[in-house]
């Protein structure tokens, strides 16, 4: 049995015989993810979305920043998307599963940010995806966001600046206010993009980057 009295914040649970086959458990509350990710989250090739000789290879810088306009040195970043030629190497493709292109490519990366908020992964640009309603989504980048104190990790995306007639057709662009949609679009730099993501912003027309639900 549960036990909410008021004066608790949160569910008590009685001391059960047995062992854990037989306690009964409720739904416990989410949980930050740092700064503990660093335990078990991070693998050495995280970052490399596509391998190191990956034709067409580019490197995405994504810096988190608090609503303190601090970087979030401590920050998680995960990204995933689909390959070169638009396609997704699920079974949930409609399109058929066919070979990653370029070859080798794994479509998610993660990695950490350093002291400077900034994540690097290393990637290859994807191809525009076919969307509901004969629409199709301009090239970009899904991107999760972890960092302490979030009990969910924020979701955004990343376009190509180059892709200026692809984002006046892209249906999740213009869901956005226009005001908005620069927020998502990346900087070219030499070796790839760099976006920055802001967590947080008082200023609904501050700088805050537009999240999803998923």
């Amino acid at each position: 049995m549960t036990d909410t009295a008021s004066q608790h914040t949160a569910p008590l649970y009685p001391v059960t015989p047995g062992d854990f086959t037989t306690a009964e458990f409720g739904v416990t509350p989410s949980q930050t993810v740092g700064p503990y990710w660093h335990i078990g989250l991070p693998w050495e090739d995280g970052p490399d979305a596509a391998p190191v000789d990956a034709p067409g290879r580019i490197t995405l810088r994504i810096s988190v920043i608090d609503g303190n306009r601090v970087p979030v040195a401590d920050a998680m970043v995960e990204t995933w998307q689909a390959d070169a030629a638009g396609r997704f190497t699920h079974t949930d493709d409609p399109r058929g599963v066919l070979e990653p292109v370029p070859a080798g490519f794994r479509g998610f990366g993660r990695a950490g940010a350093d002291e400077t908020g900034t994540a690097v992964i290393h990637t290859v640009k994807p191809g525009p995806l076919p969307a509901e309603n004969d629409t199709v989504e301009a090239p970009h980048v899904n991107v999760g966001i972890f960092a302490r104190g979030m009990l969910e990790r924020l979701y955004t995306r990343l376009y190509f600046p180059e892709d200026t007639a692809a984002h006046a057709a892209d249906p999740v662009l213009a869901s956005l206010p226009e005001s908005q949609r620069p927020k998502l679009i990346a900087h070219k730099t030499d070796d790839g993009y760099r976006l920055t993501v802001y967590v947080q912003d008082s200023d609904p027309e501050g700088v805050e980057t537009p999240f999803f639900e998923l």
